[in-house]
């Protein structure tokens, strides 16, 4: 299964999550509901930062989906992962 990385210096955790949200729903990330109605995408943000240990891990449902942010910036859609463009 492949993984995904996070560059923490150029990447934001939230817009990836969006990303990997639509690819999942194939759909444009501007058809989706606003990310801040499930989670905090700028503590979402603040928790994966370069320093997060691989251990971290947050998940919440989106639009009867489940989202998982992995601390090595692994995003996964109901168990998927989903790489990032």
């Amino acid at each position: 299964m492949p993984e995904t990385t996070l560059d923490y210096h150029n990447d934001s955790i939230s817009l990836s999550v969006v990303e990997a949200l639509a690819d999942s729903l194939d759909t444009d990330p501007v058809e989706l509901e606003p990310l801040y109605h499930a989670i905090d995408p700028e503590a979402l943000d603040q928790l994966f930062q370069e320093n997060t240990p691989m251990s971290a891990r947050v998940e919440f449902t989106y639009g009867g989906h489940t989202v998982e942010v992995q601390g090595d910036g692994a995003i996964l859609i109901d168990g998927t992962v989903h790489t990032r463009s």
